[in-house]
Parts: C-alpha cells; structure tokens; sequence
C-alpha cells in the first residue's frame, strides 16, 4: 500500500495486489482507494497517468519505447 501521492488528496491510497498466474509469471493490479469525494474524470485521468508513469515508465524504456 501506497499512502497518497497527491498533498491536495490526502486521503487517498494505492494498493498492489500480486497473484500467481501459473507458469506465465505474475500479475499486478492496483487499486486506487479515493474514501472521500470521489474526483471528477479529469482528476481521475491526471490520478492515472501518474500512476502509470510511476510504474510503468522505466519499464517502457527498457524496451525501447
């Protein structure tokens, strides 16, 4: 679990789940929890770019892209 990344939402949270897919690896979901006013879908587009960035981005350039 993440405590939040964002000062102007503090308390939202971000939690990783790894389950076992047989012999193909890992899968990883995550989750974020927003436990007060949900945001509107331009701060949940912002809220997953971020994300994505922060998990994903050196992943990307390992493979070139």
């Amino acid at each position: 679990m993440w405590s939040s990344l964002w000062p102007s939402r503090p308390d939202d949270q971000v939690h990783f789940t790894l389950t076992g897919s047989g012999n193909a690896g890992t899968l990883l979901r995550f989750t974020l929890l927003t436990p007060t006013e949900p945001p509107d879908p331009s701060k949940t587009g912002h809220l997953r770019r971020r994300l994505n960035h922060l998990l994903f981005a050196d992943l990307r350039l390992s493979y070139g892209q």
